[in-house]
């Protein structure tokens, strides 16, 4: 195997970790916030309502939405430390 060979596989394995570990986050609090652990988060509250309920109408939809930022950031990171920056 050749030098650009190891680095394409190399990019490819760091991409795969990112978006295994997003996708862990992403079921943990979708499924696990809003429908598993519901029952110990009911008597935490967060406006007015119980952190379970919170975790499924709104946690989730803000977690998404860093998991999104973050994942463009650590992807421009790895572009960057790969050499395939657009920069």
């Amino acid at each position: 195997m050749n030098e650009h060979d190891r680095n394409a596989a190399a990019y490819w394995s760091a991409n795969l970790r990112l978006i295994i570990g997003s996708l862990i986050i992403w079921a943990l609090v979708s499924y696990g916030g809003g429908i598993l652990f519901r029952p110990w988060l009911t008597d935490i509250r967060v406006g007015g309502t119980d952190l379970g309920f919170w975790f499924a109408q709104q946690g989730s939809i803000l977690t998404f939405i860093v998991l999104i930022f973050f994942y463009a950031w650590r992807m421009n990171k790895l572009d960057k430390e790969f050499g395939l920056s657009e920069e």
